[in-house]
C-alpha cells in the first residue's frame, strides 16, 4: 500500500477521533429527522443505455497529492452548474482537507444547485463517515479496497445500503476486484491510476473489466482526457467516466464536458 494512503488515512482517523467527541454519531443520527436530503438514483444515473452510452461523473476536486492545487479559481456550486450544464450525469465531490483541500459542506452547498447525484469522494473507513455523508447531502459514498480488510469493506456497504445511500468501491488490481465482488459491491470503479507510483495504467480497464460479473456498473476513472478513449472503455464495457484534473484545468467546463462525453461542442 503506498505511503501516501497510510499517511492519508493515519490523518483521517486522528480527524474522525475529534468529530466523533464534537459531533456524537447520536447527534448526527437526530439530525437526520430535519435532513432534507433524500438520496437521488445512481444507478440509472450511471448505468449506460442506448440514448446515453457515456455516462460522465464529473468531479470538483482543488488539489491532489501528487499535483498540489489544479484549480486557484476553485468556485464549487459554480462548477457543478457548469457540470450539469454540459452534460455531467453525476458528481465527484472530494472532501478529504488535507491533501485535497476538500470540505465535506460543499456536498450540501452544491446539492442546493443541481439535481444529478452527488458522491462523497473521500477516504471512508468508518460507519460514522457514512452517517455524515447522508446528513451533508451525498447520494453514494467512495470505498477504496485497497484501504480496507474484506469484511471491512462489506460491513461498510451494508451500513451504506442500510441507510440508502449507493456505494463506489475503487479498484487497482485482481485482489481488489475479487474484494469488491465478495463484500457485494453493485458499482465497481477501476482506478487507472497506481497508488504508489502514481503512473497511469490504460491497460488495467481492459485487463479487469472481463472478470466483473455482467450485473456491475463498470466506472473507468483516471487518465480519461478524450472521446476516443471514452469510447474505446465503453466497448470494453465501461458504463461511466470519472473525470477530475483534466476539467479542472479546463477555462471553459460546459465545453469540456460536452467535447469528452459527446465528441464535440453543443
Amino acid at each position: 500500500m503506498a505511503d501516501i494512503l497510510d499517511e492519508i488515512i493515519k490523518k483521517t482517523k486522528s480527524d474522525l477521533k475529534k468529530r466523533k467527541i464534537d459531533f456524537p454519531a447520536e447527534w448526527l443520527g437526530r439530525s437526520l429527522s430535519f435532513n432534507p436530503f433524500i438520496p437521488r438514483d445512481v444507478i440509472s444515473a450511471l448505468k449506460s443505455t442506448e440514448e446515453n452510452p457515456y455516462r460522465i461523473i464529473a468531479e470538483i476536486k482543488k488539489a491532489s497529492p501528487s499535483k498540489g492545487i489544479i484549480r486557484e479559481d476553485f468556485d464549487p456550486m459554480k462548477i457543478a452548474v457548469e457540470y450539469q450544464d454540459g452534460g455531467a450525469d453525476a458528481l465527484s465531490i472530494l472532501t478529504e482537507p488535507h491533501w485535497f483541500k476538500g470540505d465535506k459542506e460543499y456536498l450540501g452547498m452544491v446539492r442546493r444547485y443541481v439535481s444529478i447525484p452527488l458522491l462523497r469522494k473521500d477516504f471512508i473507513i468508518d460507519k460514522y463517515q457514512i452517517l455524515e455523508a447522508l446528513v451533508f447531502g451525498a447520494d453514494y459514498i467512495l470505498l477504496i479496497a485497497k484501504a480496507l480488510s474484506r469484511k471491512e469493506l462489506k460491513e461498510l456497504i451494508e451500513y451504506a445500503h442500510h441507510l440508502g445511500l449507493e456505494v463506489l468501491v475503487e479498484i487497482h488490481d485482481k485482489r481488489d476486484l475479487v474484494k469488491a465482488i465478495f463484500a457485494g459491491a453493485h458499482i465497481i470503479g477501476i482506478n487507472h491510476r497506481n497508488l504508489e507510483t502514481f503512473k497511469i495504467d490504460m491497460e488495467l480497464s481492459h485487463k479487469l473489466i472481463p472478470l466483473i460479473p455482467n450485473s456491475k456498473i463498470i466506472v473507468a476513472e483516471s487518465g480519461i482526457t478524450d472521446h476516443e478513449v471514452v469510447k474505446e472503455l465503453s466497448k470494453a464495457g465501461a458504463d461511466a467516466f470519472l473525470v477530475g484534473e483534466h476539467f479542472m484545468r479546463e477555462d471553459n467546463i460546459t465545453k469540456a464536458v460536452q467535447k469528452l462525453k459527446y465528441g464535440a461542442e453543443l
